[in-house]
């Protein structure tokens, strides 16, 4: 039986209370999580999300006061570690790459089922990313969908990487851990993990979904 240290602790953030009200019935009915507090705009989720650290931010793209992509932009530059997913109406391809740039671990739409957005925050709480209806462990082939094309016929830059930095992009972009890059290239975990290092700097990125979300944008990776 969960206790209060195992439940999801989760922050509802919407400007329709109907909806959060609603929405914080169906969650606390479910055994294992707890909805520590409700926000009805950017400013307050901000406050709430710095008083609680919540585990789940259920954050609306529209709302006043800071809309959810402002907010999601003001919180991954905070340290908080609460993970949000984007719970809205409505969605463009250009806004799900902006949240997920900006640290979103799930985007879900208000009109899914019960089932799908209990899904989503079990989901995201063991570190998976979901999209949509599903899990995403594909998670690249998405950005890849989302991404924006590029004409072929465009000059390519390599930013200064070197060919084994090349590969180790390629790799990260397949999903690779640092330990299973280190094993296909014959190199040691230590020595993978300062190729990432020298490859974030040259590219200004700070994580891994940056790098791929950049290594896509620029096609520094060849399509399979």
């Amino acid at each position: 039986m969960e206790d209060q240290h195992t439940q999801i602790e989760v922050l509802i953030s919407d400007d329709h209370p109907v909806f959060r009200d609603g929405l914080r019935r169906l969650l606390e009915s479910e055994e294992g999580i707890r909805v520590v507090a409700e926000a009805c705009d950017g400013e307050e989720t901000l406050r709430l999300v710095r008083q609680f650290k919540p585990r789940i931010l259920l954050l609306d793209l529209a709302m006043p006061k800071g809309t959810g992509l402002e907010t999601l932009r003001v919180l991954s530059q905070s340290g908080i570690p609460t993970r949000t997913i984007l719970l809205t109406a409505s969605i463009e391809k250009e806004q799900v790459l902006e949240a997920l740039q900006l640290g979103a671990r799930g985007i879900v739409l208000k009109d899914s089922t019960i089932q799908v957005i209990l899904k989503s925050i079990r989901c995201v709480n063991e570190e998976q990313f979901w999209v949509g209806q599903e899990s995403v462990s594909d998670l690249i082939q998405a950005l890849r969908r989302l991404m924006p094309q590029h004409r072929a016929s465009e000059a390519k830059k390599n930013f200064g990487l070197t060919s084994r930095e090349l590969q180790v992009i390629a790799l990260i972009v397949a999903g690779y851990t640092n330990k299973d890059l280190a094993t296909k290239l014959g190199i040691s975990e230590h020595t993978a993990k300062h190729h990432l290092t020298n490859i974030f700097d040259k590219l200004g990125v700070s994580n891994r979904l940056e790098l791929v979300l950049f290594a896509i944008n620029q096609q520094l990776i060849k399509e399979e």
